[in-house]
């Protein structure tokens, strides 16, 4: 690990405010893009970007100089989109699909790929339902197995294939959709 970010950690252990503003200036970038991808706005996002700073902050003793600091921030970045995605659904009363959860998804690795841009594919992925993006983001872009994403999120890895498969769906049709528009 960089001495640098070592000594901002110990700084951030002792509430030294200049140590925690430049870990905020530092970690901000990449971590407001968890939160962007996550969160259906920007409005969104910026809750859960304080949010989780203010975790982050009040956790920071607890990392013990083992792996990737920048990995653990982004535990609780995503821990805490995750949370308040929950409770969203409980406040909605969202229930998960239950139908076709049994029939095996297969992968479109078929099909021919589409370029889109960083900010384009954002914007898709913020319309996707909380489900979706939530099971979007976890497997594309943190990496996630199905199975973990089920523990994670107390569902069956079968559904957690579903969503998934949807929320890929849904994508490639609001992709084509933008392509069509530009053809046009």
């Amino acid at each position: 690990m960089d001495k640098k970010l070592q000594i901002l950690i110990q700084k951030c252990v002792e509430n030294d405010r200049n140590g925690q503003r430049e870990l905020y200036t530092l970690l901000s970038p990449v971590l407001y893009g968890i939160c962007l991808k996550y969160m259906r706005n920007k409005t969104e996002a910026d809750d859960v970007f304080q949010d989780a700073f203010i975790i982050l902050f009040q956790k920071i003793n607890q990392y013990k100089f083992e792996g990737s600091f920048e990995g653990w921030a982004k535990r609780i970045f995503v821990n805490e989109a995750l949370e308040v995605l929950r409770k969203k659904q409980r406040r909605l009363h969202v229930e998960i699909e239950n139908s076709n959860l049994n029939n095996s998804i297969e992968d479109e690795t078929n099909e021919p790929s589409i370029m889109v841009s960083h900010d384009k594919l954002l914007k898709h992925i913020q319309q996707l339902p909380d489900n979706y993006r939530m099971i979007f983001n976890l497997y594309v872009f943190e990496g996630y197995s199905h199975k973990a994403i089920a523990d994670k999120l107390k569902m069956a890895a079968g559904t957690s294939k579903s969503l998934l498969s949807r929320a890929k769906s849904l994508l490639r049709i609001k992709i084509n959709e933008e392509l069509n528009e530009k053809v046009s």
